[in-house]
């Protein structure tokens, strides 16, 4: 019926977690446009290392040239935005090495990103990572699964049509 990450008989969708660390609610980010979920509901993970996997099967929106954020959209559909620390456009990619480009295809844990947490930590910025569905209005329910140790893949968010 919906294929792909949409499981027949829930109609429900579970993004894997980006990066293996902590997983925590987008009200612990401290920078109010994720706390206050003006981009989207979803969650964070206070990362225990710098590689950035790919939540869901999709296409590669768009990777910022600064490279500390990428967005996909999943073959469903929905619209992630995974962004790498706080105010690290500022390091205008320094300890940034990206992986994909705008238009590729990918798979559900295929690196995205690599990022020196040391150097970004270093230049004076918080490493945490939010993970964002932009286009929650579409979907009954958006809920991030927070408050544990997380694997890259781990269930992260899950997502009800």
């Amino acid at each position: 019926m919906f294929g792909g990450l949409f499981k027949k008989k829930d109609n429900k969708m579970i993004l894997g977690a980006p990066v293996k660390g902590k997983a925590v609610p987008l009200s612990e980010v401290n920078d109010p446009t994720f706390a206050e979920e003006m981009l989207g509901k979803g969650m964070a993970v206070i990362p225990a290392e710098g590689k950035i996997y790919a939540p869901a099967d999709g296409e590669i929106g768009m990777v910022f040239d600064t490279l500390h954020a990428v967005s996909l959209v999943s073959e469903e559909g929905t619209e992630i935005l995974i962004h790498v620390g706080l105010d690290t456009v500022k390091m205008n990619g320094e300890g940034f090495t990206g992986h994909v480009k705008a238009g590729d295809k990918v798979k559900k844990g295929d690196l995205l990103l690599e990022v020196d947490l040391d150097k970004v930590k270093a230049a004076g910025y918080d490493t945490i990572t939010p993970m964002l569905v932009c286009n929650t209005m579409d979907y009954a329910s958006v809920e991030g699964v927070t408050g544990k140790e997380v694997e890259a893949g781990d269930d992260a968010v899950i997502i009800e049509k």
